[in-house]
């Protein structure tokens, strides 16, 4: 990738983050009535739902916290995170500690889920928060929240399990990967921390029960000894974005402690995932594949969602920038290319989620309780950073040297 290619990607990712991205949500997202943010809002921004997904919060006060720090101090962006944060202060926890996944229009409760995603994200956001703006009790609510998740990952049986233990006992790849990320943001936002331990057995669980090299895949759900369950559709479940996205995160991990190893162990994930996932008829990501090519039994299998596509436009770029390998280089420019093609609204503003299979709009509205203001502004903001990087000459790992 030449300079001047570096140059013109490093401006189309601040342009695409600073003004389109996050004036759309600035403009759309926040309920200035009652707190918080709106979390379901239609093509043109304008909100469908009156209730907020707390987990979303997270994300959001993540996303407007580390922009402060590290793009821009805008008063703003600090402004509306702590926007956020109250709301969340507010109507996020409830009476025996854990987190509301769904609260109404003015912070009632309405949905508590058994998954610990809404816990994991309020700490980002809560970390990321302090990082910001200093404020002590922000770090206290994080550590407060991961001392819930330690303690309720450390008692089996407190929070109902996905299946029947005595039938379908097996573990899932999702909380393991999120929790590398969570403890990347805590370990930045709070050096005093151990969270570098906390980093490496997130790892060993992934590597040791989900990566399987043989196959040449990361498989989302596995026995619980990490044996392939391959008479049933979710233990040959195989998610491209999820993979991509862990296989970034060990990258980052890698490039932080110079560790080659285990970047190459990250780029085996990728390589596989891409091989697996990229559609050879249309283009783009599918969401979902089977390990020994069987028809995947979500319906929406073929689909082109935009989180995944954000995760490996980074992935791919990481990926360039460790190597130097042309290979990385193509599946970038591949990937931003048909996503650049399909994706962006040129009309409202920000991303279109969901594609069916051929690239063609399967629904429009922006944010949906699971879409929101995350993996589009996330993938801009780390793109913009690391091309600056790459456009600075900042030294970096070489595997092939």
């Amino acid at each position: 990738m030449n300079e001047k290619r570096i140059i013109e990607l490093k401006k189309h990712f601040y342009h695409g983050l600073v003004e389109n991205t996050m004036p759309f949500w600035i403009k759309n997202g926040i309920d200035r009535e009652y707190g918080g943010y709106y979390t379901t809002v239609d093509r043109q921004g304008v909100p469908i739902s009156s209730h907020k997904n707390i987990w979303i919060h997270g994300r959001f006060i993540w996303l407007l916290s580390r922009l402060y720090s590290v793009v821009e101090p805008r008063k703003e962006w600090l402004d509306l995170a702590s926007h956020g944060i109250d709301f969340m202060r507010k109507y996020a926890f409830n009476d025996n500690g854990r987190m509301n996944f769904t609260v109404d229009r003015e912070g009632e409760p309405v949905r508590i889920r058994r998954y610990l995603f809404t816990e994991v994200f309020a700490i980002m956001g809560f970390a990321e928060y302090y990082r910001a703006s200093g404020d002590p009790e922000a770090l206290k609510t994080a550590l407060n929240i991961l001392k819930l998740i330690n303690d309720l990952k450390d008692n089996p049986g407190v929070l109902e399990p996905k299946y029947n233990p005595d039938t379908f006992p097996s573990r899932g790849h999702s909380m393991a990967m999120i929790q590398i990320n969570m403890f990347q943001v805590l370990r930045e936002a709070h050096p005093e921390g151990d969270y570098t331990s906390m980093i490496d057995q997130a790892i060993d669980e992934v590597l040791t029960f989900f990566v399987k090299p043989d196959e040449k895949a990361l498989l989302e759900a596995v026995a619980t000894d990490g044996s392939i369950i391959r008479d049933l559709p979710e233990g040959r479940c195989i998610n491209p974005g999820h993979s991509i996205e862990t296989a970034w995160f060990l990258m980052e991990e890698g490039k932080y402690r110079e560790d080659r190893t285990l970047i190459e162990k990250a780029l085996k994930i990728l390589d596989w995932s891409l091989e697996r996932g990229w559609d050879p008829e249309y283009g783009g990501l599918f969401s979902f594949v089977d390990l020994d090519g069987f028809q995947p039994v979500q319906i929406e299998w073929d689909m082109k969602y935009w989180w995944s596509h954000n995760e490996s436009i980074y992935a791919t770029l990481l990926a360039y920038s460790l190597t130097g390998d042309s290979r990385y280089e193509k599946w970038f420019e591949k990937i931003h290319a048909w996503s650049e093609d399909h994706f962006p609204d040129h009309k409202f503003g920000e991303w279109f989620g969901y594609l069916h299979r051929d690239g063609s709009i399967a629904m429009d509205i922006k944010a949906s309780g699971w879409k929101g203001p995350f993996h589009l502004p996330r993938q801009q903001l780390n793109c913009y950073r690391l091309l600056d990087e790459m456009s600075r000459n900042v030294s970096t790992i070489k595997l092939n040297n």
